[in-house]
């Protein structure tokens, strides 16, 4: 399974690295020297990161055969993708990885079908599922603690209370 790691920034200094948007809360497995990895578009790849580093709050990559700054500039919003063995799951007893939250069905305390995750949009305040309602509308409900009271792998669901109005008029 692929599962996007991080967006290429801007090239930094003149010797080929490159700033990185880290999309994944496991940089230091995902994105440590060594790693090979895919990228979209596909013709820029596969990467090999061969040094890291953290440089005023932002972490800077070299990738083996980027010498120089022009080579840097010419990956600029190339997307990194890491190959994920989908049988690993998170250290953390409360994470899940994307693929794990697709296709979940979303139901509210009270049992009310709300729809069924079909994307998730990782924001620099919070993550929000996209769920697709049975009649075919959209909701984006905040994944945070206080309304996804619970996940459910082996039901395949995820249990919400959501704040009145979050998903229609119904929730009052």
């Amino acid at each position: 399974m692929q599962l996007v790691v991080a967006r290429i920034g801007r090239a930094h200094g003149i010797k080929g690295e490159v700033t990185v948007e880290v999309r994944t809360d496991e940089p230091e497995l995902r994105l440590a020297p060594g790693a090979v990895l895919l990228t979209e578009p596909a013709s820029t790849g596969p990467l090999t990161i061969e040094t890291g580093r953290v440089h005023s709050g932002r972490l800077l990559l070299r990738f083996e055969g980027v010498k120089d700054r022009s080579a840097a500039e010419a990956l600029r919003n190339t997307i990194l993708i890491a190959e994920v063995d989908p049988e690993v799951l998170p250290d953390e007893e409360d994470e899940y990885y994307d693929h794990q939250l697709m296709d979940l069905d979303v139901v509210t305390k009270d049992g009310v079908e709300v729809g069924r995750i079909t994307e998730i949009s990782h924001l620099p305040s919070q993550d929000l599922f996209i769920v697709e309602r049975p009649d075919g509308t959209e909701v984006l409900i905040p994944f945070v603690e206080e309304i996804v009271t619970e996940i459910d792998l082996e039901e395949q669901r995820a249990v919400i209370d959501p704040p009145p109005g979050l998903i229609g008029d119904d929730s009052e």
